[in-house]
């Protein structure tokens, strides 16, 4: 099995910018796309980024379509998501999570991190 460990959140004023890292061990990245979920207080958990598994392809959240921005290092065997003109509506836990298909279903994802919380002021 992989392991996933997010890190990089943290307090931010609005307008300001976060990059989270994942950290993956147990197995390579290179066989799993990767996705980028978040959950906000009394909300269920969404989908925010997902990318596939040589990087190539991306696919966002309207609602973040344009601000963040998902990667992937798979020498580092790490993921990436940078965050930037960060709006108090953003304010989530964070969790990445692997998969063997690209998509954005909740239900493609296999393994997940334990979140990183993200705080944005107004």
């Amino acid at each position: 099995q992989v392991q996933l460990v997010e890190s990089g959140g943290g307090w931010v004023q609005a307008g300001g910018s976060l990059r989270l890292s994942c950290a993956a061990s147990g197995r390579s990245l290179t066989g799993y796309s990767m996705g980028w979920f978040r959950q906000a207080p009394g909300k269920e958990r969404e989908f925010v980024a997902a990318i596939s598994k040589s990087g190539t392809l991306t696919t966002y959240a309207d609602s973040v379509k344009g601000r963040f921005t998902i990667s992937r290092d798979n020498a580092k065997n790490t993921v990436y998501l940078q965050m930037n003109s960060l709006k108090p509506e953003d304010t989530a836990v964070y969790s990445c999570a692997a998969a063997d298909r690209y998509g954005r279903a909740r239900s493609l994802y296999d393994y997940w991190g334990q979140g990183t919380q993200v705080t944005v002021s107004s």
